[in-house]
């Protein structure tokens, strides 16, 4: 319990509050990390470990923080499905699992804490202390990661034929020929004023 706790702690600094999806988050991290092999995530084992984050959520912060991974480091992948879910790949024996919260947690919760009438601070105390298969299901699964999303530098760096602009890691499009960024590509996520 005193590792949940610490780990809980630096979570809920670098998130900035604690809510139930912080304690999720730390437990989630917790299983999974365990279930693929994965004992010192921030240490010996960093190398080895990808995690790919289905929702862009406070779960993501506690898991970033439980795990040191991050999007900056390519040894996170933000999927953002919106499901409370994330996969732990351990890159060195290619185990992986799927770790889903179960939406049925949140309703027993109550059965934890009867007295406690505010669901959120009812399911933010249950979930410390409720059993993982209370809170998660679990899948064993194969995720093969191509070359261009691994970790370490990048294999590939062009040039945009029509913005000039420099895209990395096999983000270009090719159309009719011509080397475009997605922006340019039509694939936007802004637009020019």
């Amino acid at each position: 319990m005193i590792q949940f706790n610490e780990l809980l702690e630096e979570s809920v600094k670098i998130h900035g509050h604690l809510c139930p999806g912080q304690v999720l988050g730390v437990r989630l991290s917790m299983s999974g990390l365990e279930r693929i092999g994965i004992h010192d995530p921030k240490g010996r084992d960093r190398k080895k470990l990808i995690v790919y984050v289905e929702i862009d959520r406070c779960a993501t912060d506690a898991i970033q923080s439980v795990t040191g991974c991050s999007p900056g480091k390519r040894s996170m992948k933000l999927m953002d499905y919106g499901k409370m879910a994330a996969t732990f790949v351990n890159l060195e024996t290619g185990n992986a699992v799927r770790v889903l919260a179960k939406e049925e947690s949140k309703g027993r919760a109550k059965n934890y804490f009867p007295e406690i009438e505010n669901k959120y601070q009812c399911q933010l105390e249950a979930y410390k202390i409720m059993p993982d298969d209370e809170l998660f299901e679990y899948q064993d699964v194969e995720v093969i990661i191509p070359d261009k999303d691994m970790p370490g530098r990048p294999k590939r760096r062009v040039q945009c034929k029509k913005c000039s602009e420099h895209v990395q890691d096999s983000r270009d499009i090719e159309v009719d020929g011509i080397t475009l960024c997605k922006s340019c590509a039509g694939e936007a996520y802004y637009s020019l004023k």
